[in-house]
C-alpha cells in the first residue's frame, strides 16, 4: 500500500509540470508613494557589482578637505553601543588589520576614544566603488 501511495504522489507531481514557459512580459507593478500612484513598466538589468580599489590604494579626493572615501563596502553596523568601523580602524587594531587608523582630529584622548561628533563615520565618509556612475554632474571646486 505504501508503494502505491508513493507512486501515486510521483505521478501527481509529474503531471503538475505542464511544461508551460514563464511569462516574459510581466504585468506592470504599481507603486504607491507620497508622490502618488506610479506604474513601473521598464525592466532593466541590475547594476554592475561594485569594484573597489585594491588593498592599499586610496581613492583620489575631489576637493581639498574632502573626508576620505571608503575604499570598501560600508554596511558595517554603527549603533550607540558599537561602531563596526572600529573593528578594523581603532588605534589598537589598525596596524594589525593593515587599515587606516581613526584620525587624531576625531578622538578625545590618547587611547583613541572617538568624540561624539565623529562617532557615526558614515555621516561624512562614504563608500565609493571605482566603477560607480556619478548621480549628478559636480562642479564643486572645494573653495
Amino acid at each position: 500500500m505504501k508503494k502505491i501511495l508513493t507512486l501515486a504522489a510521483i505521478v501527481l507531481a509529474i503531471s503538475g509540470c505542464s511544461g508551460q514557459q514563464a511569462d516574459t512580459n510581466p504585468a506592470p507593478v504599481n507603486i504607491k508613494s507620497l508622490g502618488g500612484q506610479t506604474e513601473i513598466t521598464e525592466i532593466r538589468p541590475a547594476d554592475a557589482m561594485p569594484v573597489y580599489p585594491s588593498r592599499g590604494k586610496a581613492i583620489e579626493r575631489s576637493f581639498a578637505d574632502q573626508p576620505p572615501l571608503i575604499p570598501h563596502k560600508d554596511d558595517y553596523q554603527i549603533t550607540i553601543a558599537k561602531n563596526g568601523c572600529l573593528s578594523c580602524h581603532s588605534w589598537d587594531k589598525a596596524s594589525r588589520m593593515k587599515a587606516t587608523p581613526v584620525a587624531k582630529s576625531h578622538v578625545i584622548d590618547d587611547k583613541g576614544t572617538l568624540n561624539g561628533q565623529n562617532y557615526f563615520c558614515t555621516q561624512c565618509h562614504v563608500a565609493q566603488a571605482e566603477n560607480k556612475i556619478p548621480l549628478v554632474e559636480n562642479q564643486h571646486t572645494g573653495q
